[in-house]
């Protein structure tokens, strides 16, 4: 609720961590990893380094740029109940094959023998987002 940018990175990241906590205590440490290490991790830092190298904007600029916004959106509002209404008349069967669940418990092994394609996705979401902030250091460093 602060409109400093930097303050609301830090409680973004300090809520996404205790959310995490919560998570793990309710018998999910494999979601609790993955809000860790991307919410709390990888956004913090994306959303950090994005702050160090963003300028302050003017008060008058800050004026013209929500009223080009708003030029721009007006129809957006409108359009977003539109599809709502219309999908909630809309009823989707959809079918999820889930593993079948296993006696193990231990995280270890579920991760590295039966969540091959979630832990993939993680490794590919870091990675993403650690090139990403290479890249925007890389091009800020050059101007």
């Amino acid at each position: 609720m602060t409109t400093r940018l930097l303050h609301s990175a830090v409680g973004l990241a300090i809520t996404s961590a205790i959310l995490s906590i919560l998570i793990f205590r309710l018998a999910s440490p494999i979601a609790a990893v993955f809000e860790l290490s991307v919410c709390a991790g990888l956004i913090f830092a994306i959303f950090i380094s994005s702050i160090t190298v963003t300028q302050r904007v003017s008060a008058e600029r800050l004026i013209i740029r929500k009223k080009e916004r708003l030029r721009k959106f007006w129809l957006l509002p409108i359009i977003i109940v539109l599809v709502a209404a219309a999908l909630s008349q809309v009823h989707f069967q959809m079918a999820f094959n889930l593993p079948a669940q296993t006696e193990e418990n231990n995280v270890k092994i579920i991760l590295w023998n039966l969540r091959h394609l979630d832990l993939l996705g993680q490794i590919v979401i870091l990675l993403t987002g650690a090139f990403g902030v290479v890249i925007l250091f890389k091009e800020w460093k050059n101007d």
